[in-house]
């Protein structure tokens, strides 16, 4: 398993990120099962978020680490806070308040003291970014959080936060996969007419290589905006026929190969994927060790739908 050198504490975690979304409708002794698998794949990471369930996916995993006191240090364990559900209305809310109570939330349902990793889910409009980037400073002194990133933002609104940070943020987690391309898109059409030529995430790839950020994808299996799985996808026919060729030449599976084409981008790239079952971690885990060539890496581009200028 490849690994990255992640954030301020500079901990070796893997490249390949289980995304624990789907998990809190698991019974405690699955939820385990499938950490323990995990590891055994040499996946340490682990990311949640306090929506997930309803914050049922963190205290499962929190039931787990009651359970197994050997787990706690063996695991990175990132979670994501800022949006609010109110009824039927959605919003985002970054205030240091709701940070600060959050991250007191994610501990108590995680039965842990301290998280390795803490994210802002989405902007909010309406942020202070130097208040909640003194709440960020109080809870990493206070030993509450390691580090710090956030999900979905692009370039500006990192540096927003970061003008009054001392330490350097770690992570965006962005959506990317094989079929979800506008972070690429847009490099390859600079100074086109082209419709892919807009910029929809302030060069994000670029950003985090130059600030020496991970980059962490999310959806790496999925279509549009959780728009179900392209392998076997009826509008996705060429693309997977593409993979599934090139997974057989290397003797890997398919959802490896497609893990191992955004692994291939440079700098410090994850990619968050989401199962239930720890097989299918142990065959994703493979990604990490695939080098597509060059022209590989174009086909299956290519084969997406995708032209360059």
């Amino acid at each position: 398993m490849k690994t990255i050198e992640f954030g301020t504490q500079k901990r070796e975690i893997s490249k390949l990120v289980l995304g624990l979304m789907r998990t809190f409708q698991m019974p405690a002794k699955e939820v385990e099962a499938l950490v323990d698998g995990a590891l055994e794949a040499g996946v340490n990471a682990f990311d949640l978020a306090d929506i997930y369930g309803g914050g049922k996916s963190e205290e499962l995993l929190g039931e787990v680490l009651k359970g197994r006191a050997d787990l706690r240090d063996k695991i990175f364990i990132q979670t994501k806070c800022g949006i609010r559900r109110e009824g039927e209305m959605q919003y985002y809310d970054n205030s240091a308040e709701h940070v600060k109570a959050s991250v007191e939330g994610c501990l108590k349902r995680l039965n842990t003291d301290h998280l390795d990793c803490m994210m802002l889910h989405r902007p909010d409009a309406l942020i202070n970014a130097e208040e909640t980037a003194r709440a960020f400073e109080d809870l990493k002194r206070e030993g509450k959080v390691l580090d710090f990133g956030v999900s979905n933002h692009n370039r500006f609104q990192i540096e927003r936060l970061q003008k009054y940070l001392s330490f350097p943020m770690a992570v965006n987690q962005m959506q990317l996969s094989c079929t979800f391309t506008p972070m690429l898109d847009a490099g390859f059409n600079v100074n086109t007419d082209s419709d892919k030529a807009l910029m929809r995430d302030a060069a994000m790839v670029e950003y985090c290589n130059v600030n020496n950020m991970a980059l962490q994808s999310w959806s790496s299996l999925q279509k549009c905006f959780f728009g179900g799985l392209f392998l076997g996808a009826e509008d996705c026919k060429e693309l997977t026929e593409c993979i599934e060729k090139t997974a057989k030449e290397m003797g890997v599976s398919a959802t490896a190969i497609a893990v191992a084409w955004i692994l291939m981008l440079p700098g410090k790239m994850q990619a968050v994927v989401g199962t239930t079952k720890p097989e299918r971690v142990k065959e994703m885990a493979k990604a990490t060790d695939i080098k597509l060539s060059k022209t590989k890496w174009y086909e299956i581009y290519y084969a997406a739908g995708n032209k360059l200028p």
